[in-house]
């Protein structure tokens, strides 16, 4: 039997990205797949359904791609709704955003598929193409800079005229992960003066690298602040108290704050507070692309410009939807090599013991199997 699948249409409000390109359904085709594509799955990223036709999908209505497709993949996971057309036994791999998704995922366990969510591919070499997360978070943190300089309305690099000199913008960047280490390198490639923050010394390294300056209390503590594993760990009140003011009077003195700090399946944590951005001077521009939980600034609005004595915080929850060209395209190889170990030999074959399937189920056979949802 010929495997099917499905590439339907995304439906939540602002979702630009699909799930596919017509060069993964190219090697699908190839290896012996059959691709049913939704009509207009990708034209909000430039992919036509000529293109698609043309690298051997099928194109078909919402109803055709939901009731064949044997593995359906989806940017953001099926709704409530959506999850009920689904047939028995379909494997779906979508970013499910399971941590807050309950009904979502309560659907798709009543539906009786099972399900991967690509946020829990493990960060190990092996999965290093996978990784949806990292993918999508090195687009976000340049498109955080685009936004940010948009904002801001005026020049980031310095100019020299004969009218006079423009200085460069100043460029502060919060969270030095993916997204914060290309924000990094796309403001210094527009000609800012960049620093940045983490609470990992490991990270003072990459972002002297890229030509900032790394802002920390740097003292006995700071140094031992990290576990074997990499991981950050928690620090002293008396520590916090002083990062916290070295941190505001900095912030004062930023044209551009860009803050990127997540933390899976909890609230982002705060670094920025409402008295910090008040230091900050009329003109200058926060972007919170961790909005989605809450953000880091406070003040922050999902999705909104709000501006207070005229400092800007913009709070996007899908930033990477603004260039969803690209995002789609690095999100469809992430999905083509996670299929890579769902299939052998053209049947749905998965090894439910591979390290990285297993991190990523959810739902199987009726039930929630991810250790860190069931309550």
């Amino acid at each position: 039997m010929v495997l099917v699948i499905g590439i339907p249409k995304e439906t939540l409000t602002g979702e630009t990205r699909v799930a596919a390109t017509p060069d993964t359904v190219k090697k699908w085709v190839a290896s012996g797949q059959r691709v049913v594509v939704e009509t207009g799955a990708g034209v909000s990223a430039a992919f036509t359904d000529e293109a698609f036709t043309a690298a051997g999908a099928e194109i078909a209505d919402t109803k055709v791609v939901w009731s064949s497709a044997d593995i359906l993949l989806k940017v953001r996971g099926p709704s409530t709704t959506e999850a009920k057309t689904l047939k028995k036994g379909t494997t779906v791999v979508a970013l499910l955003d399971a941590y807050r998704e309950k009904d979502a995922l309560k659907a798709l366990v009543e539906a009786g598929v099972t399900a991967y969510a690509m946020e829990f591919v493990p960060r190990i070499t092996r999965a290093q193409v996978m990784d949806a997360l990292s993918s999508q978070a090195n687009l976000a943190g340049y498109r955080a800079v685009i936004e940010g300089a948009h904002l801001y309305g005026k020049a980031f690099p310095m100019m020299m005229t004969a009218a006079g000199t423009v200085a460069p913008a100043k460029v502060f960047v919060m969270g030095v992960g993916v997204a914060g280490l290309q924000a990094i390198a796309t403001a210094r490639r527009l000609g800012a003066v960049v620093s940045a923050t983490d609470v990992r010394p490991a990270t003072k390294e990459q972002v002297e690298s890229l030509g900032a300056k790394f802002i920390a209390v740097e003292d006995e503590e700071f140094k031992n602040a990290q576990t074997a594993g990499g991981y950050a760990k928690e620090m002293s009140d008396d520590y916090k108290a002083k990062q916290a003011e070295l941190i505001s009077g900095h912030i004062g003195k930023q044209d551009i704050v860009i803050t990127t700090a997540l933390i899976p399946g909890r609230p982002a944590p705060r670094l920025v507070t409402a008295a910090q951005v008040a230091s900050m001077k009329a003109g200058s521009v926060l972007v919170d692309i961790a909005a989605p939980q809450g953000g880091n600034v406070e003040g922050c609005v999902p999705d909104s410009v709000v501006e207070t004595n005229g400092v800007r915080i913009y709070g996007p929850t899908n930033i990477t939807a603004a260039i969803a060209n690209d995002a789609s395209a690095l999100y469809a190889k992430n999905l083509q090599a996670f299929l890579g170990l769902l299939i052998k030999d053209g049947a749905l074959s998965p090894d439910f013991e591979d390290e990285i399937l297993k991190a990523a189920l959810v739902t199987q056979n009726g039930a929630v199997v991810h250790p860190n949802l069931q309550n």
